[in-house]
């Protein structure tokens, strides 16, 4: 009885170490995956969220005071014409 317990401990303890190395091969390739998307987009210039967001508003903001401009102008025409 003793030897069986002995065999399935030794089975037990090879299949959490065969798990860790396991994970611990998922981590890199996962790393390694990242590392070379990373360096395939910045080769494509690419832009992040945060950088296209940041233009996104900088481009609303423009148009929103060129149509108040506008108007501004239109009623300063308006007020010469009249």
């Amino acid at each position: 009885m003793t030897t069986q317990n002995k065999f399935f401990d030794d089975i037990s303890k090879l299949m959490t170490n065969a798990m860790g190395v396991a994970h611990g091969a998922r981590s890199e390739a996962e790393n390694a995956m990242k590392g070379w998307i990373d360096r395939w987009l910045a080769d494509r210039d690419f832009v992040t969220r945060e950088e296209f967001e940041a233009v996104r508003e900088m481009a609303i903001k423009a148009r929103t005071e060129n149509a108040e401009l506008k108007s501004r102008l239109d009623a300063m025409q308006a007020g010469r014409q009249g």
